[in-house]
């Protein structure tokens, strides 16, 4: 079984692994170009993930207010 996957990479960037996953992964991202390379795509991924930044239509925020029922305006942009 393959413990390289790129699941496990990803709990390993966010964090999400254990001291013993953590060493063994920093290892064989030393030897391993291959899965380095793999891994700096990973990485790059994340990163542009973190720098999306959406918000709903004021339309949807709306609806959603009425739902609920709250009288706002929401701004149009």
């Amino acid at each position: 079984m393959d413990i390289y996957t790129p699941e496990n990479m990803i709990r390993f960037l966010y964090k999400e692994t254990s001291a013993e996953e953590n060493a063994a992964m920093q290892l064989a991202l030393e030897t391993d170009w291959t899965l380095r390379e793999k891994f700096e795509i990973l990485k790059r991924a994340i990163e542009g993930l973190n720098t999306i930044h959406q918000s709903p239509r004021p339309s949807v925020i709306q609806s959603l207010l009425r739902y609920a029922g709250i009288s706002k305006e929401v701004e149009q942009h």
